[in-house]
């Protein structure tokens, strides 16, 4: 191994070892939060949803009841 080769090993070892330092020790200033996410919306209107995509399953479960009788069939 030649002195270039193990200068670049020994730098990049290095870099290895002070990214996570200095990444630790840099100052992170925030932005203050001035008004509520678009994407949280309104709580109310998601469980209205659900509460109609509900009323359609159990009106179409209502509705097929399960219920295979043959009584009117046309074969003897």
């Amino acid at each position: 191994m030649s002195i270039s080769n193990k200068l670049a090993a020994a730098l990049a070892a290095g870099s290895l070892v002070a990214a996570p330092v200095a990444a630790q020790a840099a100052p992170r200033a925030s932005a203050p939060v001035t008004e509520e996410s678009e994407m949280s919306g309104n709580g109310l209107a998601w469980f209205g949803i659900a509460a109609a995509i509900a009323v359609v399953v159990l009106a179409v479960i209502a509705a097929t009841n399960g219920d295979d009788d043959d009584d009117n069939s046309v074969s003897a």
